[in-house]
């Protein structure tokens, strides 16, 4: 009956890896073919020739800077990721440790935050970039963007179990509420900060509507609005259009496979799911 039951699992684990990596096979499938054989009736698994000369011409189209958006993502991505995690962590680390009287009065302002459709501040954060001059610029690309209440929540959660003995410890050697942060609390924290960044670094390159606006000159266009570039009124590039959706996709990839086990257990630190 156990073997029975290994094998069922097992058979529903196989089936549902298969079912998630449908949409990636179709990237490279379609990405590697030619329109004819994206558009045709009948359905082949793979088409008669693989045409890698389709990645070429992608960063060979003159109307689309693909290489530059892919350097603008990562840019803004990083910039992004990082700034959220210094922000999120430290607004984390003091509501929990610093004792004040509006503590709790601050976090709850936070949470409210998370309650607040991004549609509703969406113009007022334009019109302000608009008035700082930061329309096509970095600043108005990533400013915006850097505080994440969702990630001082996360953080905030964790902190909550942090041992204070190692804080106490730092404390009994004369370090201060910032040094402790940066010698004892961040590296001993390394799951938790990968597992937050790694979800604001996803969320930040799939981002499209800010950049769409904020970004309007060619120089600073994302990865995202280049995708979007393929698909206009007048005509549909499908076998670009899935090249570089592949493209885009691989950074992803890679972030996730080379953090997934502190990914893990991060999540399992932050409280997330108690």
């Amino acid at each position: 009956m156990q073997r029975f039951a290994r094998a069922l699992r097992l058979a529903l684990l196989i089936a549902l890896a298969l079912l998630f990596l449908i949409p990636f096979y179709l990237l490279v499938r379609n990405g590697l073919a030619t329109e004819a054989d994206i558009t045709a009736p009948g359905w082949t698994f793979f088409p008669d020739s693989l045409h890698w000369a389709n990645v070429r011409e992608l960063f060979d189209d003159p109307a689309v800077p693909m290489a530059h958006a892919l350097w603008n993502s990562t840019v803004i991505a990083v910039l992004t990721t990082t700034g959220t995690l210094l922000l999120a962590s430290l607004a984390g680390y003091g509501l929990v440790r610093i004792e004040y009287p509006y503590a709790n009065h601050v976090f709850y302002a936070i949470l409210v935050t998370l309650m607040v459709p991004a549609a509703v501040t969406f113009v007022p954060s334009f019109v302000l970039v608009s008035s700082l001059g930061w329309i096509s610029t970095l600043r108005g690309l990533v400013v915006p963007t850097v505080f994440n209440a969702l990630a001082a929540f996360l953080f905030r959660q964790y902190f909550l179990g942090f041992p204070r003995e190692l804080e106490d410890a730092a404390r009994v050697d004369g370090l201060g509420y910032w040094r402790t942060y940066w010698r004892i609390v961040v590296p001993t924290s390394r799951p938790v900060f990968a597992a937050v960044g790694t979800i604001v670094f996803i969320g930040s390159w799939n981002s499209f509507l800010w950049p769409l606006v904020i970004g309007q000159d060619r120089e600073a266009w994302t990865v995202q609005v280049a995708l979007s570039t393929f698909t206009t009124a007048q005509t549909v590039n499908l076998h670009e259009l899935f090249v570089a959706a592949a493209v885009s996709v691989l950074p992803l990839l890679l972030v996730f496979l080379t953090l997934q086990r502190f990914i893990v257990a991060g999540v399992e630190r932050t409280g997330i799911d108690d």
